[in-house]
């Protein structure tokens, strides 16, 4: 019973940090209605920005900071320069754009840090914690917490600000929004800004969860992540939540605990036939 608590709870961390790498593809579809394959490079440049300021200064605080800091202003710096201009053709282009600024990103990072993998050997600043004879680590008590926090005030800033109203209104009509007095090119940058930064303490939970980082370590989530929309619901921002952690217990259990002799990276693909198949707008998608 104590390995099936253990598998249960790891499958939560790893559910959560899907999230976190979802949130921003959700958010940039709900406004803009793009699939931006270029958020799993936001989440790879987090990483190896954590971590070089974090091998710098030795400080995890600092790291997260100037990480989440550059990468909401690459993200912002991708919606005015690539996407923009892009708008006015049919939605093909500028995913096709997506998918070649991912992989210039991939490659730029293998460039400057190296083809290598770079040990990211730290812990999150938070206390080892056991319950019911289950030994919590603290990078584990770190990622439910941090998650939790960022899940938490997204959910506080898109239904209860301003900025929220902003969004939303955006994501509905941004013609409207914007004849009623809402700065939706303002809303579009926010989007960028928010997803963008929160990939990025995925990026750094990640590499500290698994002790590496390396050009590569984006390829998978760019795709899962997409599978991860779809099955939530695309522009669902709490859909993208409820199917990342869904599949992180799913992969745990069904791989690691069950031993089902499949792919770990299938289930996600897996799940999205099955969901198209009984509900084509997603688990949380709207039915028109």
């Amino acid at each position: 019973m104590n390995l099936f608590l253990e598998q249960l709870f790891n499958g939560l961390a790893i559910g959560a940090i899907y999230a976190l790498i979802t949130l921003g593809l959700a958010l940039v579809y709900g406004i803009l209605g793009v699939l931006h394959v270029a958020h799993a490079g936001i989440y790879t440049i987090g990483a190896y920005v954590g971590y070089g300021v974090f091998v710098a200064s030795g400080s995890l605080a600092l790291a997260f900071a100037v990480s989440m800091a550059f990468c909401a202003l690459a993200g912002v710096a991708i919606e005015r320069f690539v996407y923009a201009p892009l708008m006015k053709y049919p939605p093909y282009v500028p995913l096709i754009s997506s998918i070649a600024l991912f992989m210039a990103v991939e490659e730029i990072c293998r460039l400057i840090a190296g083809p290598y993998v770079l040990s990211f050997s730290t812990n999150l600043p938070f206390p080892a914690l056991s319950f019911a004879g289950i030994r919590f680590s603290p990078n584990l008590v770190g990622i439910y917490v941090i998650s939790g926090v960022i899940f938490f005030l997204l959910w506080f800033l898109t239904t209860r600000t301003e900025i929220g109203l902003a969004l939303r209104a955006t994501a509905m009509d941004a013609p409207i929004a914007s004849s009623l007095g809402i700065n939706s090119s303002m809303a579009v940058d926010m989007a960028f800004a928010l997803g963008s930064a929160i990939a990025a303490v995925a990026g750094i939970l990640v590499g500290i969860y698994y002790n590496e980082v390396h050009p590569d370590m984006g390829a998978m989530p760019a795709y899962k992540s997409l599978a991860l929309i779809v099955v939530g619901g695309l522009g669902s921002v709490e859909g993208a939540v409820a199917a990342s952690l869904l599949l992180g217990v799913a992969e745990t259990l069904l791989i690691g605990f069950a031993a089902i002799p499949l792919p770990r990276d299938a289930l996600a693909f897996i799940a999205m036939i099955v969901v198209l198949m009984w509900r084509p707008t997603g688990l949380f998608g709207a039915r028109s």
